[in-house]
């Protein structure tokens, strides 16, 4: 497995002096303006905010935040918000030294994983000593983000903080419920079946929480390609546990995947949305169950969905 070598960082002149937020919100300006930055992130800020406010995001579906690199017109949008929202745990690279800084100096940017207790976080050794990012992953640790998202913007905008509680609590017991969704779809498939291959390391978490075990091809971050020695690793692998279905995500590269597939004569089981959610609007389903893979809780079902059908 590649170690997590975090890229550098991308200069724009993004000068903290040029990146000032904007000022103190008043109701009286209209609509509150937040700025995020993935789309898991963004969906849980839009769901507690309401319709009340504008979000916005600086990565798209698709985007892979291991690899993003700023534009100018980030900097314009860091500049108008009331509020930033980012993931952390350095999912977003460098751009969280930045953030920090911001924070430092008092502008209203929130880390959401920052509050989370060290001993559910996972920091596997080939990771150099730090935590792994992709907690959305285990829905139920992804619930427990939902209160810093709360608690900022009852700061910014503590008129309607009563609004933003009451969103917070009906988004966390929809996290509840998929939480259990997700036990009772993956019951479906054996525990001697539940090794799921991917390109990078993004899915520990849902794996320790949903009892997968879980080979990546990269580590962490897609930053390194899978090299000859990888790919042979894992086709060693593939067929020594005999391995029903690998799988490719939708941000990252599925060449080596595909090689695998070939060399190890293992069919491909599906996408999977690993690092950004899907199109919004693009709906999928099984059954009855239909969901929008541009939303968090169609991410999630399409994820297990893929899998389940193709181990089960």
């Amino acid at each position: 497995m590649k170690p997590w070598i975090p890229h550098r960082i991308i200069t724009l002149a993004w000068g903290l002096s040029a990146l000032g937020l904007a000022l103190p919100y008043s109701p009286a300006q209209g609509a509150l303006y937040l700025v995020t930055t993935t789309t898991m992130v963004r969906d849980m800020v839009q769901a507690v905010a309401g319709e009340g406010a504008t979000v916005e995001g600086l990565m798209g579906p698709g985007v892979d935040p291991h690899l993003y690199k700023p534009v100018a017109s980030d900097m314009a949008r860091l500049r108008k918000a009331n509020a930033v929202f980012y993931s952390g745990l350095l999912l977003e690279g460098k751009m969280e030294h930045l953030f920090k800084k911001m924070q430092r100096r008092g502008d209203p940017v929130f880390g959401i994983t920052d509050t989370l207790e060290s001993n559910r976080l996972l920091k596997p050794a080939e990771f150099e000593g730090h935590y792994d990012p992709h907690v959305w992953g285990d829905v139920s640790l992804w619930r427990t983000c939902v209160p810093e998202v709360v608690k900022g913007l009852c700061i910014v905008d503590p008129a309607r903080a009563a609004t933003y509680r009451s969103n917070g609590q009906r988004y966390m017991k929809a996290l509840q419920d998929l939480d259990e969704w997700v036990k009772q779809r993956v019951a479906l498939v054996p525990e001697s079946s539940r090794i799921l291959v991917t390109s990078h390391d993004a899915f520990n978490y849902f794996g320790k929480a949903y009892g997968f075990r879980v080979v990546a091809v990269q580590g962490i971050s897609t930053v390194t390609e899978a090299g000859l020695a990888d790919i042979v690793k894992m086709v060693d692998f593939i067929k020594d546990q005999n391995v029903k279905a690998i799988f490719v995500e939708s941000s990252v590269n599925p060449a080596a995947i595909k090689r695998i597939s070939e060399d190890a004569g293992v069919r491909i089981g599906g996408s999977l949305f690993s690092d950004a959610m899907g199109t919004p609007g693009r709906m999928h389903g099984v059954g009855l169950d239909r969901y929008d893979e541009g939303t968090f809780d169609g991410m999630i079902k399409h994820n297990v969905n893929t899998v389940v059908e193709a181990l089960k």
